[in-house]
């Protein structure tokens, strides 16, 4: 008789080479308990992309500079105690000056007492009315960036029905949105059909969010392509920092609009701040390669005119600006998508004359 076909022993393989790991063998003359088990080795980013409950590093940096901003409680801090001592002692003050000048209005004449009084009633009326929509408006920033947080962690757990219901409440911001009817029926259809979370949320960030991404980075490239040709021919250095001061509020402004927080004086503030957050964590790296790029892409229109290279400058800083606030206004983190860099928003800062 012939000896049986040895069956061959089991393997594990790399994913990322042909490396082949040997499998254990019991000692010499004693045998194996239990079939060996094979397993699969991770590649070692697929490990670091899990760190921190599978949330990546830009990620966690927004959700820190949200946290920082939008997310930040006010009153409870000594800057809070501060500003709100110091709004209520002005105001204060503005109540018994206004007080006074209408009794003095009524010492002279009844009707000048009448007229003054009206008006300080239609002031009142006005500044109760800005005040209530300053918080309305501050409670709706905070509930896109609660659902930011809230939708990664859905995706990172891939727990579908924390993913359906985020779903709803993101809709729910854009239910006055007319232009975003058709994806919001499509959106809630589907999350019925749908099991799997992480699925679930990839198709609300392409079918929902994807026509406000492409909003918003045309916002870019536009303040981007001003701050660079005004910049470029502006004659005083003080109009070149005052412009791109204000294209930069304009712009952190409109994209907060675009995807539904519509900030107020105070709202913008804690925007702002949001914003600076997350360029004091991200913004120095992708400002250095962008400069690298710019160096090697326009040295030579550099040396011609400093005031090109200048130009460039300010437009690149100004898409940084941009991109992080996209980043911290955005009601859910870039998943089913790569988040855009400042060479994809504003390309004709390289030199590419594509169309962004």
């Amino acid at each position: 008789m012939t000896e049986p076909e040895r069956r061959p022993r089991p393997r594990a393989f790399r994913l990322d080479g042909d490396t082949v790991v040997p499998p254990k063998t019991a000692p010499q003359g004693q045998e194996q308990a239990r079939p060996f088990v094979t397993k699969v080795i991770e590649p070692e980013e697929d490990v670091f992309a899990r760190a921190e409950g599978g949330i990546d590093a830009d990620e966690l940096a927004v959700e820190e500079a949200q946290a920082g901003g939008l997310l930040r409680r006010f009153i409870l801090s000594w800057g809070g105690v501060f500003w709100s001592a110091f709004t209520g002692l002005a105001s204060l003050a503005v109540t018994l000056w206004v007080t006074k000048l209408v009794e003095d209005l009524f010492a002279q004449s009844a009707l000048l007492g009448t007229i003054g009084f009206a008006l300080a009633a239609a002031l009142a009326v006005a500044a109760a009315f800005l005040l209530a929509r300053e918080i309305r408006t501050m409670m709706r920033q905070n509930k896109i960036a609660k659902l930011h947080i809230a939708l990664a962690k859905a995706r990172a757990d891939d727990d579908g029905k924390s993913a359906r219901e985020r779903l709803v409440e993101l809709c729910q911001v854009y239910e006055n949105r007319p232009e975003t009817a058709q994806a919001r029926a499509r959106l809630l259809e589907l999350s019925r059909e749908i099991i799997d979370g992480r699925d679930l949320i990839d198709l609300a960030e392409r079918t929902l969010v994807l026509p406000l991404d492409k909003l918003a980075r045309q916002e870019i490239a536009a303040a981007s392509k001003r701050v660079s040709v005004v910049t470029t021919i502006s004659p005083r250095a003080l109009i070149d920092v005052i412009f791109v001061a204000a294209q930069a509020i304009a712009l952190m402004r409109r994209i907060a609009e675009i995807y539904g927080g519509r900030p107020g004086l105070l709202g913008f503030f804690k925007l702002a701040r949001s914003v600076g957050s997350h360029l004091a964590i991200t913004g120095g790296l992708a400002i250095g390669d962008s400069l690298l790029q710019q160096l090697v892409g326009h040295g030579l229109a550099a040396k011609v005119s400093a005031r090109l290279g200048e130009g460039v400058l300010n437009g690149l800083l100004t898409a940084r600006v941009g991109l992080s606030a996209m980043a911290v206004c955005r009601p859910m983190p870039f998943c089913a998508e790569k988040q855009p860099g400042v060479a994809e928003v504003a390309p004709f800062l390289f030199g590419d004359k594509t169309k962004s």
